[in-house]
C-alpha cells in the first residue's frame, strides 16, 4: 500500500509540472494586452487642434456671422445687436469699426471699453454675450449636405442627422473636420460624443468596400 500511494505521489506532482509548462509557454507565445494607454509615439501623431467638447478651459472665439449682443451700461446708443461682419468687425457708434475675430468676448470686451475711453466716456461698462453662433458646413456622404445653424453641445452625429443620415456609402467610423480659422483638416473617430464647433466644416468619407 505504502508503494502504490508513492507511486500515485509522483504521478499527480509529474501533472502539475506538466500543467505549469504549459500555462507558461502560452503566456510567452501570446499577443501583449494593448495598453489604453497612448504611447509617446501614438501621442505625438495626433493632431493637436482638434476640435473640443465640453471642455471648461474652452474659450470660444468670435468669427464672421456670430450675431453678439454689445451693452453698455446707461448708454442706450451704445447697446444692441450686432453681426461680425466679413471682415471681422463690429461697427459701433461713436467708435465705428472694432476688430472682433479671432477675439473671445472677453477680449471684445475690453477692446470695445478702451475705444470709448479714448474721448467718449470716462468710465465705461460693456458687456458681450453670444446670441448665434455662425453655422457649420458637412459635406461627403451625408443625404442633405450644406450649411446648417449651429447649436450648443453639437456633435457630428447630431450634424449627420440634422443633414438628413448617412448615405450607404458613408464610413461611419472615421470624419474629417476642418475648424473655422484652420487650413487643413484632421481626421478623427466618429463617436456617440465627437464634438463639433461653430464654422467647422465636416466631410463624411465613402467606405472602402
Amino acid at each position: 500500500m505504502t508503494m502504490r500511494k508513492l507511486t500515485l505521489a509522483l504521478i499527480g506532482l509529474f501533472s502539475l509540472a506538466l500543467a505549469a509548462c504549459s500555462n507558461t509557454a502560452m503566456m510567452e507565445g501570446a499577443a501583449p494586452m494593448p495598453s489604453s494607454v497612448p504611447t509617446t509615439a501614438e501621442t505625438a501623431a495626433m493632431p493637436k487642434d482638434l476640435p473640443r467638447g465640453n471642455d471648461p478651459s474652452y474659450q470660444y472665439h468670435l468669427g464672421p456671422a456670430d450675431k453678439i449682443r454689445i451693452i453698455t451700461y446707461n448708454e442706450a446708443s451704445l447697446t444692441g445687436e450686432f453681426v461680425v461682419s466679413g471682415s471681422g468687425t463690429v461697427s459701433l457708434p461713436l467708435v465705428g469699426e472694432i476688430h472682433a475675430q479671432g477675439l473671445t468676448t472677453g477680449q471684445l470686451q475690453d477692446a470695445i471699453q478702451n475705444s470709448l475711453k479714448n474721448g467718449y466716456i470716462t468710465d465705461p461698462k460693456v458687456s458681450v454675450e453670444v446670441l448665434n453662433y455662425r453655422p457649420f458646413y458637412i459635406l461627403g456622404e451625408v443625404t442633405k449636405p450644406g450649411e446648417y445653424p449651429f447649436v450648443n453641445g453639437l456633435t457630428v452625429l447630431n450634424a449627420v442627422a440634422t443633414a438628413n443620415g448617412f448615405t450607404y456609402r458613408a464610413d461611419t467610423h472615421r470624419v474629417f473636420i476642418k475648424r473655422a480659422n484652420d487650413t487643413a483638416e484632421h481626421e478623427v473617430d466618429l463617436t456617440t460624443t465627437t464634438p463639433v464647433q461653430p464654422g467647422d466644416t465636416i466631410r463624411i468619407k465613402e467606405r472602402l468596400f
